[in-house]
């Protein structure tokens, strides 16, 4: 009997490890193949491989803050997240987006652990994506929508740059938009992500000094400036498109 329970028990954990490596396979899997949409991931969290060489932002962003950020920064949410909800098999189960926007509802235990490292992990999940590309002007529906929002798309330039030069510390500058395509402008602290409050970024900047510190030390303005060169409008695009289509599920 002895004998049968344990070799029960071998398969069951053989058959966990399976299903974690798969997840994790098909979580990287469909960052890569959807690209500018980021499917809303969940436990086991993973980190999305950049879709282009940490010097394709060159010379705006430079090789090092490039794997740095990647490789060290946003590979520590991850982790650190992953610590937070492994024993807690309720929130576990929870996707994202759902934790960041019932964090009040989390344990008190990890309710500042998922806010910080589960807000890092959606912000630079969208941040990877959204850029390496040319900069230039946005085309399409996305450019109406900033005219319609913003006036023309040199003012939501100057307004973007301002709210990103404003925050006081570490954080955020980013362009929400709404399920009727409606953009905003928003500010945020840290990793305090907009998922807490129901609201989708379309794209967005890190003004975190580890964003920019090697190639710009205090110049935070420069590095806001410098940043819409690499932009990728196309990407960028795709996201707007999906955040209007009820079927598209992403961060």
């Amino acid at each position: 009997m002895l004998t049968i329970v344990r070799r029960a028990m071998l398969l069951a954990g053989a058959a966990s490890a399976l299903t974690s490596t798969a997840r994790r396979s098909a979580a990287q899997t469909a960052v890569s193949e959807l690209g500018p949409v980021v499917v809303d991931p969940s436990y086991p969290f993973v980190l999305p491989p950049l879709p282009y060489a940490t010097s394709a932002n060159d010379p705006y962003i430079d090789t090092q803050t490039m794997a740095l950020h990647h490789d060290k920064h946003h590979a520590a949410y991850v982790a650190n997240l992953n610590a937070a909800v492994k024993d807690n098999p309720q929130v576990a189960a929870m996707t994202l987006t759902q934790m960041l926007a019932k964090l009040n509802e989390l344990p008190d235990t990890i309710r500042t652990a998922v806010r910080n490292n589960g807000g890092g992990h959606a912000y630079h999940s969208m941040f990877w994506v959204v850029m390496g590309g040319k900069g230039g002007d946005p085309a399409g529906d996305v450019a109406t929508a900033i005219t319609r929002d913003f006036g023309s798309f040199a003012q939501l330039k100057a307004d973007f740059n301002k709210a990103g030069l404003g925050q006081f510390g570490s954080g955020w500058a980013v362009v929400l938009v709404d399920s009727s395509g409606k953009l905003s402008l928003a500010a945020r602290p840290n990793q305090d992500s907009p998922l807490m409050d129901g609201k989708r970024v379309l794209f967005g900047n890190d003004v975190w000094e580890h964003a920019y510190y090697l190639k710009y030390q205090n110049r935070r303005a420069d590095y806001l400036t410098a940043w819409w060169n690499v932009v990728n409008w196309p990407v960028v695009a795709a996201r707007y498109k999906a955040a209007t289509d009820a079927t598209q599920l992403g961060i």
